[in-house]
């Protein structure tokens, strides 16, 4: 009798392999938020903030001569801990936001006018950065780019008699054509030569800051007449920023400016063709050029575009703050800290102008804080530098705050063959 190997369905009766439950919609939708983007940056705001108490609070000399005998009084050590953090904190609020000791409204809200002051050429040079950021390329040019458009708007603003409001359009559009030559060079060297924007962008700040530097030396280019000091004649009324509110606060028109330049660029990032192609050649230049784009073009218009939006920030350096000339200083840091802003803002248009906002308030409010309290200005940088340091590092806010992991996608950020048979 041989034996045989009989294969048996299984009956209905036998216990089937438990399915994995799914997880909740719900669930789902809360993991998704808490791993977003807007929730993640303002942790780390949050987390910035914390650290930043915690610096005040160590560096305060009360703190310091409580802590001496904490174990024998710790509620004096914690009281002393509350009145420099809540003093720090409240001044930089009542400097950057609205200070409750004026006696009027009017004059209470005048910090925040000082802010949106300090964020206006910080969110226009952040909006070219992220522009280079969305097309892969990393300008950190910016203060060449100012350099450039100032001494272009400049010398039209002291230069020329022109009715009102064609003089201050003349010099803004000259100030912006400055700019965005400059930033194309950039981007005309990366496309026939290959050379790294990096390096083009360093090297060009040095070209920039000394070239300004020798003409602002020279009579009869951008040096005042009769001076010896490298600095520029005042610009003239007709070519200088009105202010919008009144002369009793220092916002002027080119925080206009800057909403409709933020417009602009969420429109040609998002609504238009030439935006499709900066993105698609960010996410993968190859599959880019693949799919008909050219390349190369792509970096020229992007740095054009790029410079003109940071010489922006120069013009109203020039137009909007420093109205009496300007020396090869103009800049102020803003080039730089442009490009935190951007980071801040993860080169979103409207994300960097929140973070423009941000920043202003810091620097605004900043200035309060030491006035008032003695706490060192340095503390609102390092505040500064953690938040961009927290938003760079995801997982260690998921840590510290214990959110939940979310899932990693597989899909392809942009699908670009799709995308351009769709245009």
């Amino acid at each position: 009798m041989s034996d045989t190997t009989a294969t048996t369905a299984p009956s209905a009766n036998e216990p089937q392999k438990a399915a994995k439950p799914e997880t909740p919609r719900s669930n789902q939708v809360l993991s998704e938020i808490l791993n977003g983007n807007f929730v993640i940056t303002i942790l780390a705001v949050v987390f910035a903030l914390i650290i930043g108490a915690v610096l005040i609070a160590v560096t305060n000399e009360d703190v310091q001569k409580a802590s001496g005998y904490f174990f024998a009084a710790p509620g004096d050590t914690l009281g002393a801990v509350w009145q420099a953090v809540s003093g720090a904190y409240g001044a930089l609020f009542q400097g950057a936001i609205y200070n409750f000791r004026r006696d009027s409204f009017v004059d209470g809200i005048k910090p925040l006018t000082d802010t949106l002051t300090f964020a206006t050429p910080l969110i226009a040079a952040a909006l070219g950065i992220g522009i280079a950021f969305r097309v892969g390329l990393f300008n950190i040019g910016g203060r060449g780019q100012m350099l450039i458009a100032a001494a272009c708007a400049g010398w039209v603003g002291f230069s020329f008699e022109l009715p009102w409001g064609v003089h201050l359009v003349i010099a803004v559009v000259a100030g912006i054509a400055g700019g965005a030559i400059w930033g194309g060079l950039v981007g005309f060297l990366k496309a026939r030569t290959g050379a790294h924007e990096v390096i083009l962008t360093i090297m060009l700040n040095y070209v920039a800051f000394y070239l300004i530097s020798w003409m602002l030396r020279t009579p009869g280019l951008l040096q005042a007449p009769g001076s010896v000091n490298p600095k520029s004649p005042p610009m003239m009324d007709t070519a200088v920023f009105p202010d919008i509110l009144g002369p009793k606060y220092n916002l002027h028109l080119g925080f206009v400016f800057v909403i409709a330049a933020t417009i602009f660029a969420w429109w040609l990032l998002n609504r238009s063709s030439l935006g499709f192609q900066f993105r698609a050649v960010g996410e993968n230049p190859n599959a880019a050029r693949v799919a008909g784009i050219n390349v190369k073009n792509t970096y020229v218009q992007a740095m054009l575009i790029s410079g003109g939006l940071v010489g922006l920030a120069g013009v109203m350096q020039v137009l909007g703050t420093v109205t009496t000339g300007f020396s090869a200083g103009i800049d102020a840091g803003i080039g730089f800290d442009a490009i935190t802003v951007a980071l801040l803002g993860r080169s979103r248009p409207w994300g960097i102008f929140a973070a423009g906002v941000l920043f202003g308030a810091f620097k605004a409010g900043g200035f309060a804080m030491q006035a008032a309290e003695g706490i060192p200005i340095d503390i609102v940088t390092v505040v500064q530098s953690l938040i961009v340091l927290f938003i760079a590092a995801p997982p260690l806010i998921r840590a510290v705050f214990f959110l939940p992991q979310g899932k990693k996608s597989t899909k392809l950020k942009l699908n670009v063959s799709k995308e351009v048979a769709a245009k």
